[in-house]
């Protein structure tokens, strides 16, 4: 372990990590040169006596560098990020849909054709022909609920 407390063992780390961080990019590699740097300095300065303390500050150095990198790059260098409507089923209220065939009276099922295929339709418990446009009111199950087009 006396490989540890040996100030060029850690200036060539810094400049291991430091080099590696152009093949593998993300800034963590930097962030453990930048620490192996810190404590380079440390030992050459007495500072850090025992391999123990040696390797617990560049541990902590490596960490606390990586959350100050995470809330710096978060702040100054957003992404473009929209969330959309995730759930689908809301965009499908309101569509008009064709008829194809006869839905009810009451509860009986009919089809309408929507997004390129057809669909199991329900009604109001009126007779909507085939043929002629319907409103998705709403979901039930796997079934379309549909009124027709006033």
């Amino acid at each position: 372990m006396d490989y540890i407390m040996f100030f060029e063992t850690w200036i060539v780390l810094a400049i291991l990590f430091s080099c590696l961080e152009i093949f593998i990019p993300g800034g963590i590699l930097l962030n453990l040169g930048i620490a192996s740097l810190l404590v380079a300095i440390g030992v050459q300065q007495e500072l850090l006596d025992t391999w123990v303390l040696t390797l617990t500050t560049w541990f902590i150095l490596a960490t606390i560098l990586l959350f100050v990198l995470y809330f710096f790059s978060d702040r100054f260098f957003k992404g473009d990020e929209t969330i959309g409507n995730v759930f689908e089923e809301l965009d499908i209220y309101g569509q008009t849909v064709v008829v194809v065939e006869n839905i009810g009276p009451g509860t009986h099922a009919g089809r309408v054709e929507f997004q390129g295929t057809t669909w199991k339709a329900l009604g109001d418990g009126s007779t909507i022909v085939a043929g002629t446009q319907a409103t998705i009111v709403c979901k039930d199950n796997i079934s379309l609920v549909v009124e027709p087009v006033k």
